[in-house]
């Protein structure tokens, strides 16, 4: 495939029997085969999207000093803000040029689950409306997420609802990204906005993001860019996954590179990491394994 295949999430919620079928095996194949796949037709208001963008780019306006009263405690950056530069890709020692804000599930069914998950941080004296915006925002991709895993169940193979209940009261961390305009400083340094990574949870859904810069590696090698256009989000595959098909669904590496030949202004997005719930078994799906495809992983929660 020269380019990130394009699907109507609507075929396979409202579609006929057969739509349905086209659109398991279209979003299937390219997250299998390309890792990306763009949906339309997920009927999230651009309207609340544009609310929400504009809600973190006041957040990411205010002052340094301001922003630092919503570190979390001990630092482990699960919710609230992490300052720039702190996070850094796997095998790689340079800090990102992003700064961000972790918000969490605020809604469980489970309550034991409820119990043990990190709690949200607000700032609803600076920003009186993020929580309403951001958290509509999160329910939202939220029930996106468990038609899209079941839609790669029923790919496999397996029961549809198989990895939506992995999901359900999952640690899902919906991300506000800030990427600065980046100094030359920063340019010389070889740091980019977001060094090549793949993401550790089951798939990520990315609304559009308000500047280009994504890129992803191909399964032949070569970086490719890539951006949603309004109405439509990218969706791409996690170590989670990877390891449940048994390597079947790669995870897929990405960063989000520096404005070269582009406007070096901020860069905001908002990428949604759908995880599995607390302490769920992340075992090798006995569908994915077969006498020409042994266990490549040892059990694990």
């Amino acid at each position: 495939m020269s380019k990130v295949p394009l699907t109507n999430i609507k075929q396979y919620t409202e579609g006929s029997l057969k739509e349905k079928k086209e659109f398991i095996n279209i979003f299937g194949k390219a997250i299998q085969e390309f890792g990306f796949v763009i949906i339309e037709g997920h009927e999230v208001p651009n309207k609340l999207i544009e609310d929400c963008y504009d809600q973190i780019i006041q957040l990411f306006e205010l002052p340094n000093n301001m922003k630092s009263k919503y570190i979390e405690d001990g630092g482990l950056g699960q919710r609230g803000y992490v300052s720039f530069g702190l996070e850094h890709a796997k095998n790689n020692n340079k800090g990102d040029l992003k700064e961000f804000w972790h918000i969490g599930r605020e809604y469980y069914e489970n309550k034991d689950l409820e119990l043990k998950s990190a709690k949200n941080i607000w700032p609803v004296k600076e920003l009186p409306n993020f929580k309403d915006k951001l958290t509509t925002l999160y329910s939202s991709l939220d029930k996106i997420s468990l038609v899209l895993l079941s839609a790669i169940s029923e790919y496999l193979g397996i029961p549809k609802n198989t990895l939506p209940n992995m999901a359900k009261d999952g640690n899902t961390v919906l991300r506000a990204l800030h990427y600065p305009p980046v100094t030359g400083d920063q340019f010389n340094s070889g740091a980019i906005r977001a060094a090549a990574h793949e993401d550790i949870n089951l798939i990520t859904i990315l609304c559009e993001a308000t500047e280009g810069g994504l890129e992803i590696l191909t399964r032949q090698g070569k970086w490719l860019e890539i951006q949603s256009q309004k109405g439509q989000m990218i969706v791409d595959s996690g170590d989670m996954l990877s390891r449940i098909t048994n390597e079947i669904i790669p995870s897929t590496t990405h960063r989000v590179v520096n404005p070269i030949n582009a406007k070096n202004v901020s860069r905001y997005s908002l990428p949604f990491f759908v995880h599995a719930y607390e302490n769920c078994e992340l075992n090798i799906l006995d569908k994915c394994v077969s006498p020409s495809r042994s266990a490549k992983s040892p059990p694990l929660s």
